[in-house]
């Protein structure tokens, strides 16, 4: 694809007042999201709720709610479908701001719907959910986190692969060769339910259109990280929280995920210059993406199964403790601090590393 550059101009001379306001419009929703999840978690923080894992619910847990919502927005399937989207629409002379946006909007609405089922229908068992020592309180903790964390293995298998295979390009720019169709091809093959939804992808013609995708690929239910929020409104439910204590929880998933959604899709919009114009953008751009997406699930995947082993083959000492000990709600503190750290250290790398001059 060839791609016209044009000078830079600054950001507020390159949006008409109706892009402003669509901006606002979009930023303002992900700002009610943020709003309406922490005013329900305040209100549910005083009841002082112990989840079915022991552990008290309250900020805790609405960061590790949060944190799978950014997590999940760094799925593979995520940014090739926001990406490939955005650079189809503006190749065809149109400015796709919501993109990332209206995609994350249609996916959190199947979170949100699956969360309320399984809470009304957990509900209804009704003295299972009094008795700590009932089945329901074991298998649920047992499966839920086993599934959660093998997933999330396998998914950082496969984007493994995939950063391997963009590294390689990367290795090879080095050496004076590049190859764009390479690259795209590597690129394009994130995420299983891009290849199936792929061809639907590239009909799409305008930014509202993508909404519907992201209900498709909600129904998907490929990714662990929504096993895991439904698997945390599961153990909120048995511990007997309130049904608007519950929806904090989707409420929290869908702005971090919104959020970096939509920063993803105006990403690639205004830097649509910038990044196509030098292929080494391009590749540092999508090896730090998929580097985060790695690291993040093989850190809460690996520790999801360390506990399921150490609880159900009773090892104890060292590590075992350790990994025990670990508050999976504490983590979501630390991943969002690990993303700040991981970005600001790539921009230095970019801007005093002078990759761009060596590549």
């Amino acid at each position: 694809m060839n791609v016209v550059l044009k000078p830079a101009q600054p950001l507020r001379q390159r949006l008409s007042p109706d892009e402003w306001r669509r901006m606002a419009a979009m930023f303002g929703f992900i700002l009610f999201l943020h709003v309406a999840g922490a005013v329900l978690m305040w209100k549910a923080t005083t009841g002082n709720y112990i989840l079915s894992d022991g552990s008290l619910f309250g900020w805790g847990t609405a960061a590790l709610a949060y944190t799978l919502g950014m997590r999940h927005a760094f799925d593979a399937d995520h940014i090739s479908a926001i990406d490939n989207t955005t650079r189809k629409l503006m190749s065809e002379g149109k400015r796709p701001l919501a993109v990332g946006f209206f995609f994350s909007l249609g996916h959190s609405s199947v979170v949100f719907v699956l969360a309320m089922i399984l809470s009304f229908g957990i509900k209804a068992l009704g003295s299972q959910l009094k008795d700590e020592k009932s089945s329901l309180h074991h298998y649920t903790g047992l499966i839920g986190t086993t599934v959660s964390g093998v997933f999330l293995m396998l998914i950082a298998i496969l984007n493994l692969v995939i950063l391997i295979s963009i590294v390689g390009v990367f290795i090879q720019m080095r050496k004076g060769t590049y190859n764009e169709e390479e690259l795209e091809k590597h690129l394009n093959s994130r995420g299983l339910l891009m290849r199936f939804f792929g061809p639907i992808a590239r009909r799409i013609d305008a930014s509202w259109k993508m909404y519907p995708l992201g209900i498709l690929f909600g129904l998907g239910f490929d990714t662990a990280t929504e096993i895991g929020l439904l698997v945390l409104a599961g153990s909120s439910v048995i511990a007997g929280l309130p049904w608007w204590a519950i929806i904090s929880l989707p409420l929290f998933f869908a702005g971090g995920m919104s959020l970096l959604d939509t920063i993803d899709g105006s990403f690639m919009n205004f830097a649509y210059g910038w990044a196509f114009s030098k292929p080494v953008r391009k590749v540092y751009y999508n090896i730090i993406i998929t580097g985060l997406s790695v690291s993040v699930a093989f850190f809460v995947g690996g520790l999801e199964l360390c506990q399921v082993f150490a609880r159900q083959l009773n090892l104890t000492g060292g590590f075992w403790d350790y990994a025990l000990a670990f508050d999976l709600n504490s983590a979501g503190y630390f991943i969002v601090g690990a993303f700040a750290v991981v970005w600001s250290v790539a921009l230095l790398l970019w801007k005093y590393g002078k990759i761009e001059e060596r590549w």
